[in-house]
């Protein structure tokens, strides 16, 4: 090329390369907007979500380990601990980078910015790869176009690159479009120069050039996309889909299927070796390993097949059929000689697939399902007008696949999209991997519209400087209108409504696990520690000082690391318990079964089952939120499969209603949460946030409109800790047959106060349990902020007695006689 025509060259990119950075400042923007809702306080910044927490948990241990990652975590899961749930490069790279920025001693507060500023740089730079996918799949226009409506979509792929969403799953998006955007140069380049076995065996290294760097490329984005998320085998499993059937396509044309099998060979093979260098990925390494060896091996396989099949003359039908034939033959011997090989295969079909109270987390539920009924909201919510259009534009290219000529890259997209397609309505949390495919389908479409119209002969006119204004006519004005008005105003409108926050703990969470953190007894483990992770069929042994906190799964992230403790349960479903079937399995301790305990006595012995040590309880803290005690209540017992009863329906003058019915009263949440652990024996309320405008008394008017009680009908504190304790033993004499009652009045943090009581009939003799010390906190133990407000008074008949009970009677489950 000379000179001038590669100035020329040059010149023509210039508009486009402006393009694309214009998409990205754009994207960037946007994200960043609601910034003051992340960054609070000079000391504090707050994450999204749930995950974004741990990734943070990740980062700090690593800085603080550099370059050591996490590979087990004794911070969560009491008394268990877990290996890395997170595959490892997202967190790797960012606290790389911090620590870089940092010159090895980053302070807290660049951990925190850069951070919060991750997601959205990586959810930016999403333009990049759409623009060239769309590019060498169609063309420049279409390419451009696709990069501003990727900039500007809404939904999941909006709120998961959000200022402060510190996750993992932008990175898969921008990963998975990395690869998507090589394979299709490497499918083009390696059709066009027809790579070959005898290439390989005869060294022609020509024929092989154009093509390696791309499929190099391809499974190095592969390989990353591989480490960035443990269930990355399903964009393997895409790649693998798409080369079947392309072996198929080829085959029935005559084709060669040599550069399929080569160009699958290589990018598994150098996605393999960055598997296998990598100590862990989330439990799941062997799967990679199995999973990509079956495509280096399976793809030649294809190939030799269709050769040996045309050499034979054999009709070109028999090879799907023989694929077929194959692909059942493999998967029989699986099951009989290999239950590993059988569950990885039987696992494709089932990965995105989830049962009982795994149903209940909301980005594995269905995409087009709300509130169980289905419907087209989300599919708005997510993508605006672009979820129509793309479905429009697939419709059209499997037309034309069927009755024109395809091509390699074009199959691959549509391989790729209804794959994508099948993920997202089983999981909804595909539709941020979807919003991709959209923008490039729907970019298509405009392109086709503004071409139809006769814009790029306006266009071509602008550039050669003949235009004239005159030449615009009514076809122009409508295609543009319809760019502007269906693609780009409503996508760009929604965007600008769900970018206002960032979600993540409320103030009242914030302040409960900072007050967590700095009033209860340090469970003697550093948080910064490397932790040695325990051998194969042994527990990591912890600290005598050790203990847990109970609270429901969503929360333990916020406990780990903002309030510096140790959950039993976590995001990563860890400590739930309950069952996974059927009613028939055991009921597994966890937090399921501790929260829908019928009794005080049912909740402790969950507490003890999850601990190995007989005289230990698995917990000393339980937090409860008035979400857990209203609408997250189902979920909790949706894990035990175990249902009925929890609400009933009663009538009203407007028809039946639900409300919660005995069951529900008498679960262990709501005598923490709606009765503040009134009558409870070994549990004690020792914080309380501030109220909030809740469900909290609409639940209470239903207990004292259906089972005679006198509760207060008002909101009390949004999030309560309750601390677990010996309670000690309070003893005297009594007439036989009177009942004997035991009150205080507990003065909250907040400077509310209730009464707790306990009654017995007497036997000659009383027996009580309480949870409450009357004499302030000791020191080196809970400096709890709910407190009687004076001694316990026993009475019975006209006879009342008053009774001091210090902090170590009830630490050390002590007896107090009459």
């Amino acid at each position: 090329m000379n000179k001038k025509a590669n100035f020329q060259d040059q010149k023509n990119r210039l508009p486009y390369i402006v393009g694309v950075i214009i998409s990205f400042i754009i994207a960037f923007y946007i994200r960043t907007i609601p910034k003051a809702s992340v960054f609070i306080s000079d000391t504090f910044v707050r994450f999204g979500g749930n995950d974004p927490w741990y990734h943070l948990r990740n980062v700090e241990s690593i800085i603080h380990n550099f370059p050591n990652m996490l590979w087990f975590d004794a911070y969560t899961q009491f008394p268990n601990g877990t290996n890395q749930i997170f595959a490892p490069l997202y967190d790797m790279v960012l606290a790389t980078t911090i620590w870089i920025l940092g010159a090895g001693n980053p302070d807290q507060n660049l951990i925190y910015t850069t951070s919060a500023y991750f997601p959205v740089i990586l959810g930016a730079l999403v333009v990049v790869p759409t623009y060239f996918a769309a590019k060498w799949l169609f063309n420049r226009e279409v390419g451009l176009l696709a990069s501003f409506l990727i900039a500007i979509s809404c939904g999941q792929f909006l709120s998961r690159s959000m200022i402060g969403f510190n996750d993992h799953h932008i990175a898969e998006t921008l990963l998975s479009t990395l690869t998507a955007m090589f394979l299709i140069m490497a499918i083009k380049k390696a059709d066009h120069g027809k790579i070959a076995f005898s290439d390989l065996k005869n060294r022609n290294i020509d024929q092989i050039k154009p093509a390696i760097p791309y499929l190099i490329l391809t499974g190095i984005s592969l390989g990353a996309y591989t480490l960035a998320w443990k269930g990355a085998l399903f964009f393997g499993f895409i790649i693998g889909v798409y080369i079947t059937i392309q072996h198929i396509i080829n085959h029935m044309h005559g084709k060669s299927t040599d550069y399929l099998a080569i160009s699958g060979m290589v990018v598994f093979f150098i996605a393999l070796l960055m598997v296998l260098v990598t100590p862990y990925l989330g439990g799941t390494k062997s799967l990679y390993i199995m999973g990509f060896l079956a495509g280096i091996i399976a793809f030649p396989i294809f190939t030799l097949i269709s050769i040996e099949m045309n050499r034979r003359g054999l009709k070109r039908y028999y090879f799907p059929v023989s694929t077929l034939v194959l692909l059942t033959a493999v998967i029989i011997a699986a099951r009989l000689f290999s239950e590993s090989a059988y569950s990885l295969i039987t696992s494709v079909f089932s990965y995105f697939t989830r049962t009982g109270g795994g149903m209940t987390i909301a980005e594995a539920s269905p995409l087009l399902s709300v509130g169980g009924q289905f419907s087209l909201q989300p599919l708005w919510y997510n993508f605006g007008a672009l979820g129509y259009i793309s479905f429009i534009a697939l419709a059209v290219l499997i037309y034309k696949a069927f009755t024109q000529k395809n091509t390699p890259d074009h199959t691959f997209l549509l391989v790729w999209t209804l794959m994508i397609i099948w993920a997202m309505l089983q999981q909804n949390r595909f539709a941020y991997y979807y919003s991709v495919n959209a923008a490039i389908l729907s970019a298509w479409i405009g392109i086709k519209v503004l071409d139809l119209s006769g814009w790029r002969q306006l266009v071509d006119s602008f550039r050669s400087k003949t235009f004239n204004a005159k030449n615009i006519k009514l076809m122009h004005i409508l295609s543009a209108a319809f760019i502007v008005l269906i693609l780009i105003y409503p996508t760009y409108s929604l965007a600008m409504q769900q970018n206002q926050g960032t979600g993540g703990p409320n103030g009242y969470w914030i302040e409960t696990t900072q007050w967590l953190r700095y009033n209860t007894p340090d469970p003697g483990l550093d948080y910064y520690e490397s932790y040695e992770r325990p051998a194969p069929g042994e527990r990591y042994q912890y600290p005598d000082t050790a203990y847990g906190v109970m609270s429901w799964w969503d929360y333990g992230h916020w406990i780990q690391v903002i309030g510096h403790r140790i959950p039993n349960a976590n995001p990563f479903q860890q400590g739930i318990g309950g069952r996974t079937n059927s009613l028939e399995e055991e009921n597994r301790p966890g937090a399921s079964t501790f929260f829908t305990a019928q009794s005080e006595q049912e909740a402790t012995a969950v507490l003890e089952a999850i601990h190995p040590d007989p005289d230990r309880a698995g917990a000393r803290y339980v937090v409860s939120d008035v979400e857990m005690a209203t609408g997250k209540f189902y979920a909790m017992s949706a894990w035990t499969l175990d249902t009925d009863g929890y609400y009933v329906q009663v009538q009203t003058d407007s028809g039946y209603v639900t409300v919660p019915g005995q069951r529900y009263f008498n679960s262990m949440e709501a005598r923490l949460h709606i009765f503040d652990g009134n009558g409870l024996r070994q549990y004690r309320m020792v914080y309380e946030s501030p109220a909030g405008n809740t469900q909290e008394p609409g639940y209470k008017n239903v207990y004292n409109v259906l089972f005679g009680g006198n509760l207060p009908e008002t909101n009390t504190g949004y999030v309560k800790i309750f601390e677990y304790v010996n309670g000690a033993t309070i003893t005297g004499t009594a007439p036989e047959g009177e009942t004997v009652t035991i009150s205080n009045t507990i003065m909250t943090n907040q400077m509310r106060t209730f009464t707790y009581t306990q009654s017995t009939t007497s036997d000659g003799a009383y027996t009580f349990i309480v949870p409450y010390s009357t004499e302030g906190p000791i020191e080196g133990q809970t400096q709890f902020a709910a407190m009687p407000a004076g001694p316990y008074v026993v009475s019975y008949g006209n006879v009342t007695q008053q009774v001091r009970v210090s902090e170590t009677d009830i630490l050390n489950g002590n007896t107090i006689e009459v």
